[in-house]
């Protein structure tokens, strides 16, 4: 797979973005030849594109990278939706090829695959709306440039993340890395410690004591924060008022969510959408 080599000692210079989301179940992207970088975040869907000669399926939760000239068209119908933003690169960007490639990290260059999976779509999204609504709120470009190369920044370290914190393959490293992933599927339930603790066949102690030990916080907190994040994912990628997103998150009491957002995020749940209102949204 290839890899673009990005250079960040300044920052890239955003040309547009927004959010696309399909007419009809029959929509089938546009033909052109594109003129920058164009990067794709899938939200919901699937995507049929093709870059010239190849042909991607890029699915919710995944990215796609196409550089400039390339020849992007879709082949088959796609009922989806996706963050997208547009920039070009002051000090250019290399094409690599991936494999076999040693990461050597810098602080000033990122190698981004073409194609990959994310670790965090939320947190990816609730960046890309915080970018446009830099772009509707405020007349600064050099602002704009700075938020859109921070998303890459990001999407650098979550494709890189394993490689530069590799884990240790211990039964408790994997033990931890099964209740992670429990708690991120299972987030919008109402979910508690002796529940995955039954579900793995340990103790409740012992359970909260390893997670405690390897993560620096508690099993509780942890559940906590997850759906805290969904939560910010659904109030800048969807128009559900606060109740639903409450009933959503698994919440009876409607206020026991709105603390509980005030406590882990900082601001009420209004207050958080409010302030990356400015969504751009595209149906063409």
């Amino acid at each position: 797979m290839i890899a673009f080599e990005l250079i960040v000692d300044t920052p890239v210079d955003l040309e547009i973005t927004g959010k696309f989301v399909a007419p009809s179940s029959d929509w089938i992207h546009l033909s052109r030849i594109l003129q920058d970088y164009e990067l794709i975040v899938m939200t919901e869907g699937v995507l049929y594109l093709a870059g010239d000669k190849t042909h991607f399926t890029v699915s919710k939760g995944e990215y796609l990278l196409l550089p400039p000239y390339t020849k992007q068209y879709g082949y088959q119908s796609s009922n989806c939706s996706f963050y997208w933003l547009h920039f070009k690169s002051p000090d250019g960007i290399k094409i690599t090829d991936i494999n076999g490639h040693t990461q050597n990290r810098e602080d000033n260059k990122l190698l981004l695959p073409q194609y990959g999976s994310l670790k965090s779509l939320e947190k990816i999204i609730v960046m890309m709306k915080q970018l446009q609504d830099s772009v509707r709120g405020y007349n600064q470009k050099t602002l704009n440039n700075y938020m859109a190369t921070v998303i890459l920044c990001e999407l650098y370290n979550q494709v890189f993340q394993s490689e530069h914190n590799p884990v240790k393959k211990t039964k408790q490293e994997q033990l931890y890395n099964d209740i992670v992933d429990y708690i991120k599927w299972s987030r919008s339930e109402h979910i508690k410690v002796s529940q995955i603790a039954a579900y793995f066949g340990y103790n409740e102690k012992y359970l909260s004591h390893l997670f405690t030990t390897i993560s620096g916080i508690s099993l509780k907190q942890y559940i906590l924060q997850q759906k805290m994040e969904l939560a910010k994912f659904l109030l800048s990628d969807t128009n559900q008022n606060v109740s639903e997103v409450s009933l959503q998150l698994g919440y009876k009491d409607c206020h026991n969510f709105m603390k509980s957002f005030k406590k882990i995020v900082g601001l009420t749940p209004t207050d958080f959408r409010n302030a990356y209102a400015k969504r751009l949204l595209f149906y063409e």
